[in-house]
């Protein structure tokens, strides 16, 4: 066996041949056409995210350069996870139009096993930190289940895509392998792309004994040993894979796909909050004391290769100052100011402010003035900034909930269980048949949502069947349908008996 792999991988696959193949990185791969740029941005952003800076450095009393570790708020994760917060929780409700039978019991039962609102939850962060998301549903033969593969804005490159949307990408996996006393680091690429109108999904493994290479392509078997090299799903209306970015243009590259991250535009202003307030928490370490010391009253003692003599200090502390006096006379005197509580909190609240005009949040969003706490209905009848972004991003997160819901009955249908039979046979819904209802309570008052759509309404400036659907949060049909059950019943009539006779009535035409 392992000598037919070795002769499989001397032809040509996709275009170019496998033959010695080694990767450097990711964009050496023929296929993959990035700007290095772009993922040096995404990388940036994750250790941003994480809190990984690099250590200050400064010099001691002894005129050593040392190195300290770097203090900032990490508002890169502070404000992915504030709009998390706000845009998604748990109660979101999700739900396929009634009309077709099956589809909202099968998703029901998909998002549960897979934990879904809490996994997307918990992505949401990290997306919104870096700039992008993608799921994929896949169908696994052990649970013969429907599961979903998620991946970070540093796992998925686009391959093709218009204004709309990303028709074509690959995401990246990586993982490591011990052998004796060896670490191997394994890539692998999986491409979704359409042939012929039909969707093609093509693995590829690399291997390398550095992290920081690509490597040598090499068998799937290695690490995936049911891993097909390529898989062909026919008769698809979308991409199995479902890609989320923020809301907004992608101004630094104009022409790119990807999405940015929260702060991508707000760099200088990170910079500057951080920078006070890692400042502000030396001078607290520190006090900031600067003792003058004359030569006259200073311990010298040599060096270690014992030449010279100089004042030794203590080499983590920079605040004694030598001062060379001519003047045969002990000189000490602190030259200590306070510490400039005041001054800092002033600055790092100056430079909040201009974060939050940036990422167009309401001011106070990340300072508090002491005096008072807007309540949800004040933040709505303000027309809150942060409430207008806040649906922005809403109305993102909704395509890709409505785009992941397509796709997972898309390929639940053309998959077959271990009994023979599909696992999926009903109807594949339209976006306009799946509603995503985000628990606005936090923002809108039910009780003034109903009062305003109540005198809208009267006024014949919306109609019925639209308030219902936006007060309920329901698709079209179910408030047409609610719309009809409530005409009946104002006339009189049993709704009850009114679905019965229609439903006798649909019996009779098919007979």
């Amino acid at each position: 066996m392992g000598i037919f792999r070795a002769i499989k991988n001397l032809f040509t696959k996709g275009g170019y041949a496998l033959t010695g193949q080694t990767l450097n990185s990711i964009t050496d791969h023929p296929k993959i056409n990035i700007s290095s740029l772009e993922l040096q941005r995404i990388e940036s952003n994750f250790r941003q995210y994480e809190g990984n800076y690099p250590d200050i450095e400064y010099i001691n009393s002894n005129n050593q350069i040392k190195k300290r570790k770097y203090m900032t708020m990490n508002l890169r994760k502070l404000t992915a996870e504030m709009m998390t917060s706000l845009v998604f929780n748990e109660q979101t409700e999700i739900n396929v139009d009634e009309s077709l039978q099956g589809a909202n019991e099968f998703i029901q039962h998909v998002f549960e096993h897979n934990d879904f609102k809490k996994n997307l939850a918990r992505y949401l962060e990290p997306m919104f930190a870096t700039g992008g998301l993608v799921a994929r549903p896949y169908f696994d033969g052990g649970t013969q289940e429907i599961e979903f593969s998620w991946g970070l804005a540093n796992s998925f490159i686009p391959l093709r895509s218009n204004s709309n949307s990303i028709s074509e990408g690959v995401m990246i996996f990586k993982t490591q392998k011990v052998m004796g006393d060896k670490v191997y680091y394994y890539t692998l690429f999986e491409f979704h792309e359409w042939q012929d109108g039909q969707y093609a999904i093509t693995n590829e493994l690399y291997v390398s004994g550095d992290a920081k290479i690509i490597g040598k392509r090499t068998a799937l078997s290695e690490i995936y040993e049911d891993l097909a090299e390529t898989a062909i799903i026919t008769g698809l209306i979308q991409p199995i894979f479902s890609y989320l970015k923020p809301a907004g243009f992608n101004n630094i590259s104009p022409y790119s796909p990807l999405g940015l991250g929260l702060c991508d535009n707000c760099e200088n202003t990170l910079k500057q909050i951080n920078d006070a307030f890692d400042q502000f928490n030396w001078e607290i370490r520190m006090g900031q004391r600067t003792v003058l010391v004359s030569d006259h009253v200073l311990n010298y003692s040599p060096d270690e290769q014992g030449k010279g003599s100089s004042p030794r200090f203590d080499p983590d502390i920079n605040v004694f100052k030598r001062l060379r006096t001519d003047i045969d006379q002990d000189f000490i005197k602190d030259m200590t100011s306070d510490i400039r509580v005041e001054q800092y909190t002033s600055a790092i609240n100056q430079f909040l402010k201009t974060l939050e005009m940036q990422l167009q949040l309401s001011v106070g969003t990340f300072s508090f003035d002491g005096k008072s706490v807007k309540t949800a209905t004040e933040v709505v009848s303000e027309n809150s900034l942060t409430y207008r972004t806040r649906n922005m991003q809403c109305r993102e997160v909704e395509k890709f909930v409505k785009s992941v819901v397509v796709s997972t009955l898309e390929l639940a249908k053309r998959t077959y269980g271990a009994d023979g039979k599909q696992i999926y046979t009903g109807g594949i819904p339209s976006f306009e048949q799946i509603s995503v209802d985000f628990d606005d309570g936090i923002f809108e008052s039910q009780d003034a949502k109903l009062e305003f759509y109540q005198k809208a309404a009267v006024a014949q400036l919306v109609p019925k069947v639209e308030a219902i659907k936006s007060i309920f949060k329901l698709t079209d049909e179910e408030a047409a349908d609610w719309f009809n059950k409530i005409q009946a019943e104002t006339l009189g009539l049993d709704p009850l008996e009114q679905e019965q006779a229609s439903a006798d009535e649909e019996l009779g035409d098919e007979e």
